[in-house]
């Protein structure tokens, strides 16, 4: 049962009206795509990709930041186990694994993986804003089955598939949002755990199986760069670009969840939070897939830490 929905519908709705968060740079489906990637922010300007609302709001965000529940919504599907959120004007993409069968873990490395490929189907879930299932869109092939975390550019979204497993192989999609075309952009030898779509530059900049190798790539998908994750407190799950070269990302270590505004050029850490929220079944809230946003002085957090059938959206506010 959806739980105050005129909460959440209405609060992203106003966002996106005023010019905040991830649902702001988001194009609603009546306007037309822009010619170029362009932060909502530039004002048709170009040359001008200024920090998100939301990412200017977390620059004062710290360990002591109030979180507040504002609302909840049940989603009357079977999610799976979802990886990775974008809102895109009145629409919510959510990346999720589906498992058939799981992988297992091998005594002694064979042909170089640490466990079997296991089976699965990856989906993008198209939501409205009261969490109704619009549509499901299937990505991958083979033994490439699991999504991560993805990003909306302004024009489309950008979903990495890999194989369920480490130093293996994925595929980097893209989504029309309007139509939901799917086209193959390029692949990688490795296993990418989510993407990023720098507008300031046009690259593509990617995380590995726990997000510890950082690769950039260009935009038709030649690698440009790999680095080391400066960062050791989480493993980056979902990021999303949040202008003026910078990324906002979350993930966890363990049970504890966090979230992170980086440099996508130098890598540097603006910030870093812990975050100690859990769902109701206590899952650290920023496990799975997370989106931020702002209104004002309100700085919002959509997340979906749970799996399966009975999984819930979570509205969180904070002021910094």
């Amino acid at each position: 049962m959806k739980t105050n929905l005129s909460l959440l519908a209405g609060a992203l709705a106003a966002a996106t009206a005023l010019g905040g968060g991830l649902a702001a740079t988001a194009l609603p489906s009546a306007d037309p795509a822009p010619s170029a990637p362009q932060n909502a922010e530039n004002h048709g300007q170009p040359g001008r990709d200024r920090l998100t609302p939301e990412a200017t709001l977390f620059q004062d965000v710290t360990r002591s930041t109030r979180w507040d529940l504002a609302d909840t919504v049940d989603l009357d599907f079977d999610a799976f186990h979802m990886q990775g959120m974008s809102l895109v004007g009145d629409r919510i993409f959510v990346s999720s694994v589906e498992i058939i069968e799981p992988t297992v873990r091998y005594e002694e490395p064979i042909d170089g993986y640490d466990r079997s490929a296991g089976q699965g189907i990856g989906h993008v879930f198209v939501l409205d804003r009261e969490g109704n299932l619009l549509e499901d869109i299937v990505l991958g092939e083979g033994d490439i089955y699991h999504p991560g975390g993805i990003d909306f550019d302004g024009e489309k979204l950008w979903v990495p598939v890999a194989e369920y497993r480490p130093d293996s192989a994925s595929i980097v999609y893209t989504i029309d949002p309007d139509t939901h075309e799917v086209t193959e952009e390029f692949r990688h030898d490795d296993h990418v755990g989510g993407v990023v779509r720098n507008r300031s530059n046009g690259q593509v900049n990617g995380v590995s199986w726990g997000s510890r190798t950082l690769f950039t790539w260009n935009r038709h998908g030649k690698l440009k760069s790999t680095s080391a994750n400066p960062s050791h407190f989480v493993d980056y799950q979902d990021c999303e670009y949040s202008g003026s070269g910078h990324q906002l990302c979350s993930g966890v270590s363990g049970a504890l969840g966090g979230l992170a505004l980086t440099d996508l050029k130098t890598n540097e850490i603006v910030n870093e939070v812990p975050v100690t929220l859990t769902s109701e079944t206590g899952k650290p809230i920023t496990q799975n897939p997370v989106s931020l946003e702002a209104d004002g002085d309100v700085l919002r957090m959509l997340a979906a830490p749970d799996d399966g059938p009975g999984t819930k959206l979570y509205l969180y506010e904070a002021r910094p």
